[in-house]
């Protein structure tokens, strides 16, 4: 088997967030590509018509929609008009599914213009779970709902990230879409061990996979790993990925984010197949230890 084939054993698939910038490139290299993922955000501006062109590209390969902007994981109320231009999306695109983060991205009079990890606490799963109904009952189908990274713990907290999150998703009856970047990074920030963070997530419900790269920054503060979606994934997510495989019987979906300084395509599909690699890596593990009950 290439490095590039697509990978069917386990029917895990290998994708990228498609983003204007590199969509040509996209579409020339779509043989080795299973999935692509849309953010709503980038489509909010075209019509109906410029939106059904993704319904259209979905007959070549896998679509998914992610949004950024509903502040699902607020003590506010999902904004209705945030919530109104992402159903727009979804309804026109119809993709086998939508995302969106645990995450508040405004207060009632200022938008925060980034994804800010809310106190994880009984009050936010509560508030969170109620803007999830909505969301629900908007678009027609529940989000499966993404882990964020954070440079600081929540001031108010009274549970941990993995805690909370499987609170949420539970209470939802939902999926996760684990970001194994998100995880690294605020292991790194937290100094804690990133594999034995990722194993107290509700790992059976995970459907579709992030990875990205970040960086290191300092400040007055200190140092920190930073996640800018600005370079390439770091070896320790791709472990992070194979553990996962090697872990969980579902299929699992992975997609490659990155949101600027967009390197050739080469580099992009070294990252592609090294994520590949990861996924067989972790089956043929999985395949042993179930061989060998």
């Amino acid at each position: 088997m290439s490095d590039i084939q697509k990978d069917k054993s386990f029917n895990d698939r290998v994708g990228l967030g498609w983003r204007p910038e590199i969509g040509v490139r996209i579409l020339e290299q779509l043989d080795e590509i299973d999935i692509i993922e849309i953010v709503a955000e980038n489509c909010m501006h075209l019509s109906n018509s410029g939106l059904k062109v993704f319904n259209r590209l979905s007959s070549q390969v896998d679509i998914v929609v992610h949004a950024v902007s509903l502040g699902l994981a607020s003590t506010y109320a999902v904004s209705s008009k945030h919530l109104e231009a992402v159903a727009r999306v979804v309804h026109a695109i119809e993709p086998e599914a939508w995302s969106e983060h645990l995450a508040f991205v405004r207060t009632t009079d200022r938008e925060l213009g980034h994804l800010a990890a809310p106190p994880w606490s009984e009050e936010t799963v509560e508030n969170t779970l109620r803007n999830i109904q909505v969301a629900a009952k908007t678009i027609g189908s529940l989000p499966h709902l993404e882990n964020i990274a954070t440079l600081y713990h929540p001031i108010g907290s009274t549970m941990s990230e993995a805690d909370w999150t499987t609170e949420i998703i539970k209470g939802a009856r939902t999926k996760l879409l684990i970001d194994l970047e998100n995880i690294y990074a605020n292991s790194r920030n937290f100094k804690t061990q990133w594999l034995a963070e990722m194993l107290k997530f509700p790992l059976a419900e995970v459907t579709y996979v992030h990875i990205a790269g970040g960086r290191v920054a300092t400040d007055e503060a200190g140092e920190y790993f930073l996640d800018d979606h600005l370079h390439p994934v770091a070896e320790e997510v791709y472990t992070l990925l194979e553990e996962l495989a090697s872990r969980v019987p579902q299929p699992l979906s992975v997609i490659l984010e990155r949101d600027g300084n967009y390197p050739e395509f080469e580099q992009t599909r070294h990252e592609l197949v090294e994520a590949r690699k990861s996924l067989r890596r972790g089956r043929k593990r999985q395949e042993i230890k179930n061989n060998a009950c």
